[in-house]
């Protein structure tokens, strides 16, 4: 591919959901800031007419070919295909799962989703989604002490995003809004057991984000929603009221969904390890 070159066609394949591949192919176009990735996703691919359909589309728009197939014949015809096209390709976990069976001295059963099988871990998945879209947005505060994390934060800090996100890894996450002149719930001072977490963001950015927010929804120029002098002192308020609590803060101006619900699940680790 040439220096001048900023769009490139990655083929994603997968005989099974394609979250795996999809995962690791978003990480590592992000480290390549200034090419952007035409995606060719492919789920479920494990009979040999769905395969050429993929190996069709490659070969119409060649690229680089990222893949988590496991069944040993598909697998086999998929890079038999990419060889005669000499396209470049590369099961994404090979590396790591040879590692790991030299390290422990076994053999990888190659098992079709197994990341997806039906155990408890994948039923406490479910039953945190089901929590946290149920306790969105300060709604059922009365059972807030079943909660893993309580995410308590100004308007637009990606509280629903991050809840969703922490969700999906077995966490249950409530969020609850912090609006000046509105009194929070007195369940969030009498909790035991969750953390709760303080999230602001810089004001700067929360009035672009809001006014942004405002245009989409067509609701008029937002009063203190939007004036910078009113946005400065909510946060001002919000950072106070959390730290009179002790309340661990997260600035989320330059993180990620990811990254801050990457840093929640380690304070909350730490808090487990600490109560051990």
């Amino acid at each position: 591919m040439s220096d001048q070159t900023s769009i490139f066609h990655l083929h994603l394949v997968s005989d099974s959901t394609g979250e795996t591949v999809d995962g690791v192919a978003r990480a590592c176009v992000a480290q390549f800031p200034d090419v952007h990735a035409h995606e060719h996703v492919w789920p479920l691919i494990r009979t040999d007419a769905q395969l050429a359909r993929v190996l069709a589309d490659i070969e119409r728009h060649p690229g680089i070919v990222l893949y988590t197939v496991f069944n040993s014949e598909i697998r086999r015809k998929l890079e038999e295909g990419c060889r005669r096209m000499q396209v470049p390709h590369s099961h994404v976990l090979d590396t790591t799962i040879t590692m790991m069976a030299g390290y422990l001295g076994q053999q990888s059963r190659g098992r079709i989703g197994a990341l997806h099988k039906m155990d408890e871990d994948y039923f406490n998945r479910i039953e945190a989604i089901d929590y946290a879209l149920s306790h969105d947005d300060g709604q059922a505060t009365w059972d807030l002490e079943e909660a893993d994390v309580v995410i308590v934060g100004v308007s637009r800090t990606s509280k629903t995003p991050t809840s969703v996100y922490l969700a999906n890894r077995g966490i249950k996450a409530a969020n609850i809004p912090f609006v000046p002149s509105c009194p929070l719930p007195p369940e969030l001072d009498q909790l035991k057991n969750p953390l709760v977490i303080g999230l602001i963001k810089d004001v700067d950015q929360l009035v672009s984000i809001r006014k942004n927010r405002l245009r989409q929804i067509e609701r008029g120029e937002g009063g203190d929603y939007v004036d910078p002098v009113a946005v400065r002192a909510e946060v001002f308020q919000a950072r106070r009221y959390f730290t009179e609590r002790n309340w661990k803060i997260i600035n989320v101006t330059r993180r990620s969904i990811e990254e801050t619900a990457a840093m929640i699940m380690a304070t909350l680790n730490d808090r487990r390890e600490e109560k051990e």
